[in-house]
């Protein structure tokens, strides 16, 4: 009798190696990201960098409108310019005002809305859509309704006014007053896509936070200060860099408020973009009107900086407590 080891079992037959891409395929492998994000960078380079580069160059010379192709060298002429020019001065101070006057009580009006609108309640969806509404409405419609409101004879604010003994306010020559109707149809846009931002961002913090803020005791008001508002520090960056430069390029609601591009008889609500405006296609200055353009920019620019830095020094500060 003889005993025969076991055969160990055939290995498996190895598996072809996949083929090798040619070069054809591995070259667009490597440029098809590339490929995908070349339209986007291109539409950016031909809508927003080349007009962002003319318009410096354009700065820096004298144009007329009306010869467009007669560039007179001016180097920082237009600049110095605008810095005797005291209406110029006057459009910044105008600019400022009003964009305190509108930022400032849209947001804390939006952050209030939105905490309303996070709790359930009925019709909340149907709320929230109304809110987006003045958002979605043209900023003419808008401003030429608002117009008729604040009209100093026959409109409905001076009647309002009146029956509670105040006497009428001329909402187009005063100052303050044409400031704060420009800043209301402004408030009256804006607020109601602040407000669905901040509603996104407040559901997008953890239920968990509110449950265990009630079970220490904290009533709503102190989980809306120490839940809410830390949870909500980026989106409310975003709606002030947002706002201020939206702010800083105001330019259909005070056109159209009384509509004159010089912000009415002494410039009184008269913004940067209505003083372009003016510059350029008024005057026929487009040297002078691209070197304002320049100007707003930079100013967008340091302002959006001076939000940044605040809020991330707070930030800081909350967090080392």
């Amino acid at each position: 009798m003889t005993l025969t080891a076991p055969q160990a079992p055939a290995a498996p037959p190895r598996a072809a190696p996949p083929p090798r891409p040619g070069p054809v395929r591995r070259a667009w492998r490597t440029i098809s990201p590339y490929a995908y994000l070349a339209p986007f960078f291109t539409l950016f380079a031909a809508f927003g960098l080349f007009p962002l580069l003319y318009t410096a160059f354009v700065s820096l010379y004298r144009v007329e409108l009306q010869a467009p192709g007669d560039m007179e060298w001016r180097g920082i002429g237009n600049y110095t310019a605008l810095l005797g020019d005291e209406y110029f001065w006057i459009a910044l101070r105008n600019t400022f005002t009003i964009g305190v006057l509108s930022t400032v009580p849209q947001l804390v009006m939006a952050l209030g809305l939105a905490h309303l609108l996070n709790y359930r309640m009925r019709g909340r969806t149907f709320l929230r859509t109304a809110v987006l509404l003045p958002y979605a409405t043209s900023v003419a419609a808008a401003t030429l309704v608002f117009a008729q409101l604040f009209g100093r004879d026959f409109g409905l604010v001076n009647y309002a006014l009146g029956l509670i003994g105040i006497d009428p306010v001329d909402w187009q020559n005063d100052t303050v007053a044409s400031q704060i109707a420009v800043s209301t149809v402004v408030i009256w846009r804006w607020t109601g896509y602040n407000a669905l931002i901040y509603l996104a961002g407040m559901q997008s913090i953890p239920d968990e936070l509110y449950e265990a803020a009630a079970m220490d005791g904290a009533s709503r008001w102190r989980q809306f200060l120490h839940v809410t508002l830390p949870g909500l520090q980026p989106t409310i960056l975003f709606t002030i860099i947002v706002s201020t430069i939206g702010a800083t390029q105001l330019f259909g609601e005070p056109l159209l408020l009384e509509g004159s591009i010089s912000g009415g008889i002494s410039h009184q609500y008269q913004t940067l973009g209505l003083y372009m405006y003016e510059q350029g296609w008024g005057f026929f200055h487009l040297g002078r009107a691209a070197a304002i353009a320049w100007v707003m920019f930079l100013l967008i620019v340091v302002l959006v900086g001076i939000n940044t830095l605040i809020v991330r020094r707070r930030s800081r500060k909350e967090a080392g407590r």
